[in-house]
């Protein structure tokens, strides 16, 4: 996989994300599509946009486990276990952050919200999933922007834990 920090005539250097990912040195690549602010959903709206399987496209979300911010990254094909998500990080419970607060904390909007380059390092869990491909896309920091990289690369750019965190 080639390293590509410019889409076809689009500059996506600037996203916190693509910088963090530069600044690692990691092999990534973007992926920019036009934006429906009409489409229910963020991700099965990047799966459709690149013609990439939803799961191997991955969503970001901001839930609190017994009152500390974490993220989970699950494919956009499922949904996030909130008991699962609590076990894997040693809590109890989970619950989803306050959308206000995700996007104050991470520095991002809601449907852009990256794993990556985060304005307050958040404890992150990869839903296990991620380790059957070879790369999976996540947000690059803005609606309409995917990044493409390995699941190991994520993991250790993030210090992620693996685990089953998605349900059907």
């Amino acid at each position: 996989m080639a390293k590509k920090t410019k889409q076809a005539g689009a500059s996506v250097a600037g996203t916190p994300a693509v910088v963090a990912l530069a600044a690692a040195g990691v092999e990534f690549r973007t992926h920019a599509y036009e934006h429906d602010p009409a489409h229910p959903s963020y991700g099965e709206e990047a799966a459709q946009a690149l013609g990439v399987s939803p799961e191997r496209v991955f969503k970001t979300l901001v839930a609190e486990v017994d009152g500390q911010l974490t993220v989970a990254v699950v494919p956009v094909a499922g949904s996030l276990d909130l008991k699962a998500l609590a076990a894997a990080v040693g809590g109890k419970r989970a619950a989803m952050a306050d959308p206000a607060l995700a996007e104050r904390t991470t520095g991002y909007v809601r449907g852009g919200i990256s794993p990556l380059g985060q304005r307050k390092r958040l404890r992150t869990v990869l839903d296990a999933s991620a380790s059957a491909h070879a790369t999976i896309c996540v947000s690059a920091g803005r609606r309409g922007l995917e990044v493409e990289l390995s699941p190991t690369s994520l993991t250790t750019l993030t210090a992620a834990t693996l685990a089953p965190i998605a349900r059907p």
